[in-house]
Order: structure tokens, then sequence, then C-alpha cells
């Protein structure tokens, strides 16, 4: 049986040896501490850099947002300016020619309209404007034709080959156009039926306004006779 002596000096003796071991179990649980705390301002770092760089992406994002929207409302901008200037010139355009066209008076323009659309040849050197009474006969050499039943006008070019255009008004950009050479060949007489049919198949035609300036340049050429 051990004495109380001899477990006091085991005791004394083992003492250091007590402390050394709690010294080390000490240094192992600060070093887990340590460690503990290291990892976690390691994940804190991170998480922290992560919600950096999105906000940094997003900041980006913006950024990039902003310049695209500030170049499409530049590009619209342009477009729409490069519209207006267009309008615009094509407004100064039309008044040039409808202030060229004021020039002219509405027979003349009519004239220059039908043979501009209907006349065989359409650049002539010289445009005939005959004023033919209603009762004159489609054909003055013939004692059997017919006579007009209104007043027509006849637009003749200087030479045969450029034909000639005989017709009516009827006032709303409309007229009636008469079959009638401007030189009658065959043999004569020819009757009044022939006449008649004549008179009775003008065609009612619409006349297209034309292009302005070729309308100008044809009135330029106009000869009207009284």
């Amino acid at each position: 049986m051990i004495t109380i002596k001899q477990f006091k000096k085991i005791i004394f003796i083992n003492i250091p040896l007590l402390l050394i071991i709690l010294f080390l179990i000490g240094c192992g649980e600060e070093k887990e501490d340590s460690n503990l705390n290291t990892s976690e301002n390691n994940l804190q770092e991170q998480s922290n850099e992560e919600a950096n760089n999105q906000n940094n992406d997003e900041e980006e994002n913006d950024s990039e947002q902003t310049v695209e929207k500030s170049e499409t409302k530049t590009s619209q901008d342009e477009v729409t300016s490069d519209n207006s200037a267009e309008e615009q010139s094509n407004e100064s355009s039309n008044d040039e020619v409808e202030n060229l066209l004021s020039n002219y008076s509405s027979q003349e323009i009519e004239y220059a309209r039908i043979w501009l659309q209907f006349g065989v040849i359409k650049d002539v050197d010289e445009i005939n404007v005959y004023h033919i009474p209603a009762g004159t006969p489609l054909n003055p050499d013939d004692s059997t034709s017919a006579s007009y039943p209104e007043d027509v006008i006849q637009l003749a070019g200087i030479r045969l080959v450029e034909g000639s255009i005989t017709y009516s008004g009827n006032g709303d950009g409309t007229i009636n156009i008469y079959n009638v050479p401007l030189r009658w060949d065959g043999e004569y007489p020819a009757g009044e039926e022939f006449y008649n049919e004549i008179i009775d198949n003008t065609k009612l035609k619409y006349v297209d306004p034309g292009d302005d300036e070729e309308v100008i340049q044809l009135i330029q050429v106009l000869n009207i006779h009284n």
C-alpha cells in the first residue's frame, strides 16, 4: 500500500509532465481556434470578393446598357434629322415646281400634259394647238362628213409622223378622244355613217398630271392658234 508521503512524492515528480501535457493541449486548442478563425476569415473574404465582383459586373452591365441606349438614341436622332432634312428638301423642291407651273395658264398645262401622255412622239420641236368649234366637219374635204357635236381641240406636231390628238374636255380631269387622223386618206365620199361611228366611239381617258418638269418643257414648244 502506498503511503500518503509516497503519493505526494509521485505527484510532485509528475507535475512538470502534467504541465507540459496541459500546455500542449492548450496550444492545440489555440491552433484549432486560429485555424477556425482563419477559415472563417477566408470564407468571409471570399464572400466579400464575390459580392464585389457581382457588383462590379452589374455596374459594368449598367454602364454598357447606358452606352447602348445613348448610342441608339443618337442613331435615332440622326435618322430623324436626316428624314426631316429630306422632307424639307422635297417640300422645297415641290414648291419650286409649283411656282414654275404657276407661271403658265391652266390651258397650257392641259395641252402639255395631254401630249405628254397620249402623243406618239414626246420630244417634238413644236406642238400646234387648234381650237375647232362645234359644227365643223370632221373631214372638211368630204361633203358627206358628219360634224363635231361639241367644241374640240386638236394638238398636232409639225411633221405627219408626230401624229395628232383631237379631244374635248369634260372639266373633271378626263377627256373624250376622237379617232381622227391629221390627214385623211381614202376614197370619198365615205358616207355620213362612217363619220358618225367615229363620233360615237370616242374614248374617255383620264389625264395624268405627269412629271412637272417635262410638262414645262412641252409648254415651251406650244404654238397656240386662235
